[in-house]
């Protein structure tokens, strides 16, 4: 038993050196992002419908950071989010681009539960993970997750997801006392 001592305390020590200086290498080699990216990146959407032509929300406020996309490519981020960037980079702001389509109200995605076979393929081209469900069961959109990007209902099968206008957020009312 005692023969185990220096060997584990050997390996235990090298394992806390080892992560002693990964955490050095980490703080010392980081790479700030670019603020302008994450400012951009704030005021999308998020729905990652890719929409834009770009395969996320992410990717399309890089490019609009390096001048590589304009301003008006993201239809869920419609008038308002045009306005708001242009404001942001000191732009004129434009039209909402009608090839990357046209702005609509908050939706949501729902199965109709009767009709699901389980395919599991809604599940895979969901971006935000609001769909829940296993092989061969029923399939569930959960509805605070669900962005209504639409990219669930190309895949499915049997036709069974509606997009429905989505649930106003909740009013909260201050009651004075």
């Amino acid at each position: 038993m005692a023969d185990l001592w220096l060997p584990l305390l050997a390996l235990v020590a090298l394992c806390a050196a080892l992560g002693a200086l990964l955490g050095w290498a980490a703080k010392r080699f980081e790479v700030a992002g670019d603020p302008l990216v994450e400012q951009i990146n704030a005021v999308l959407p998020q729905t990652q419908c890719g929409q834009c032509q770009f395969p996320g929300c992410r990717p399309y406020a890089e490019a609009i950071a390096k001048g590589e996309a304009d301003i008006n490519q993201c239809p869920p981020g419609g008038e308002a989010g045009i306005r708001t960037l242009a404001t942001l980079l000191g732009r004129e702001p434009k039209p909402l681009s009608t090839e990357h389509g046209v702005e609509k109200p908050p939706q949501v995605a729902r199965i109709r539960e009767d009709e699901c076979i389980g395919c599991f393929k809604c599940i895979a081209a969901c971006p935000v993970d609001a769909i829940i469900g296993a092989p061969r069961f029923l399939h569930v959109v959960v509805e605070d997750l669900c962005t209504g990007c639409e990219l669930c209902i190309p895949p499915c099968p049997v036709d069974c997801i509606d997009l429905q206008p989505a649930a106003p957020p909740p009013h909260y009312s201050r009651s004075t006392v």
